[in-house]
C-alpha cells in the first residue's frame, strides 16, 4: 500500500500531469470557482467568527458555546471576570485564518493558565496575546480584530490515539451545497497541538461515503501511521459521518456561498459541531486524498439535482458513488 502511496505522489508531483489528473491549482480556484460562486458581499458572514456563530446558532447548527467576547483594549482587564467558572477555554481572534492567534487554556488555577501545549502562562502573558489580537497581528489583512472566547472541545474517544494533544477536526469542501471531497486534520507534537497543515498536522483523507481513511499525508507525503502517537491512520473511521455532512451542506443556505470549506469537530459529549467557515479553504485536501477538485466539481454540474434541501443533498452524495 505504501509503495502505491509513493507512486500517487510521484505521479502528483509531476507538473505536467497536474490537469490531467484534475488537480484544482490556486489560480483557477480563485477565478473560476471562488471569483464565479462566492460574492464578496459574503465574505462577512464567514470571516467574522463572531457572526458565523451566531448565523449558525440561529438555524441550530451546533456550535461551540460562546463564553464572551473582547473588543476593545480597555476590555482585556476584565478578562477574568468573562471566564469565571471556566477553567479551560479557547481565546481566538474573529477574523484569523489558519489557526493563527488561537490561544487554547486547558486549565486555569491560581493564576496560571495551562496551554495544550502544556505551557504555563501568566496573567500578564495572557493579557499581551489578547492585546496582540486586538491590534490584528493575527487577522486577515491586519485589520483590528475582535477576541472571541469559546468552550473548549473535548474530542471523542474515537480519535483518542489519532491526534496529539489537540483537537482534530474534519475540513469538507462544500460545493453548490454538496459535500464533495474532505479530509480530517490530526495535530502533531511539531504543530503545537493544532490541526492546521502547514504547521506540521497529518491529513487523512476521507471516503466521501463513509468517512473512512483513504490515505494519510503529513508536509505533503504520505504516511501510514501517526508521528508521535503511533496510531494506524488507515483505521480512522469518523463516527455520525452523515452529521457532519449536513453540517457542511446547510451552511450553503446560511451563507449562501457556492464555494467554501466547513472545519468541524466531534465533541464526546455534544456531537459533531461546526468551528468555523472558509470562503477561501486551502487546496491541500487533494494532496490527502490523492485526486484533484476539479473532476468532483464537474460531476456535481454535470449528475447532481439542483432545488434539493441540505438533507436531501448529503443523502445523494452517500448514496450514489460516481
Amino acid at each position: 500500500m505504501f509503495a502505491s502511496l509513493k507512486n500517487i505522489f510521484a505521479f502528483f508531483s509531476m507538473p505536467q500531469k497536474l490537469r490531467a489528473k484534475g488537480v484544482l491549482g490556486m489560480n483557477a480556484r480563485n477565478y473560476f470557482v471562488i471569483g464565479k460562486y462566492n460574492k464578496r458581499s459574503l465574505y462577512p458572514l464567514v470571516d467574522d467568527k463572531v457572526q458565523t456563530k451566531k448565523l449558525a446558532n440561529g438555524i441550530n447548527i451546533n456550535t461551540p458555546h460562546m463564553i464572551g467576547v473582547i473588543e476593545h483594549q480597555y476590555e482585556v482587564k476584565d478578562l477574568l471576570k468573562i471566564v469565571e467558572g471556566h477553567d479551560e477555554f479557547v481565546i481566538k481572534p474573529a477574523h484569523g485564518s489558519q489557526g493563527k492567534g488561537v490561544l487554547v487554556i486547558k486549565n486555569y488555577q491560581d493564576g496560571i493558565f495551562t496551554t495544550a501545549s502544556g505551557k504555563k502562562l501568566h496573567f500578564n502573558d495572557v493579557y499581551q496575546h489578547i492585546s496582540n489580537l486586538l491590534s490584528g497581528l493575527y487577522s486577515l489583512g491586519g485589520q483590528y480584530d475582535v477576541a472571541l472566547i469559546e468552550e473548549l472541545v473535548h474530542f471523542s474517544d474515537a480519535f483518542q490515539n489519532f491526534s496529539y494533544q489537540g483537537i482534530p477536526d474534519v475540513r469538507v469542501i462544500i460545493y453548490k451545497g454538496y459535500p464533495i471531497m474532505s479530509m480530517m486534520r490530526l495535530a502533531t507534537k511539531e504543530s503545537d497541538g493544532r490541526a492546521n497543515l502547514h504547521q506540521g498536522a497529518v491529513g487523512v483523507g476521507l471516503d466521501m461515503q463513509t468517512g473512512k481513511a483513504v490515505q494519510a499525508v503529513s508536509h505533503n507525503m504520505p504516511i501510514l501511521i501517526h508521528p508521535d502517537t503511533q496510531a494506524d491512520l488507515m483505521t480512522l473511521k469518523v463516527p455520525f459521518w452523515r452529521e457532519h455532512l449536513l453540517i457542511g451542506s446547510q451552511a450553503y443556505e446560511m451563507t449562501g456561498l457556492g464555494y467554501m470549506g466547513a472545519d468541524i469537530v466531534l465533541d464526546k459529549e455534544r456531537g459533531p459541531m461546526m468551528l468555523e467557515l472558509n470562503a477561501r479553504p486551502g487546496l491541500a485536501v487533494q494532496i490527502a486524498n490523492g485526486r484533484g477538485l476539479k473532476e468532483a466539481i464537474k460531476k456535481v454540474d454535470k449528475y447532481y439535482p439542483q432545488n434539493l434541501n441540505a438533507e436531501e443533498r448529503v443523502d445523494f452524495v452517500l448514496n450514489n458513488r460516481f
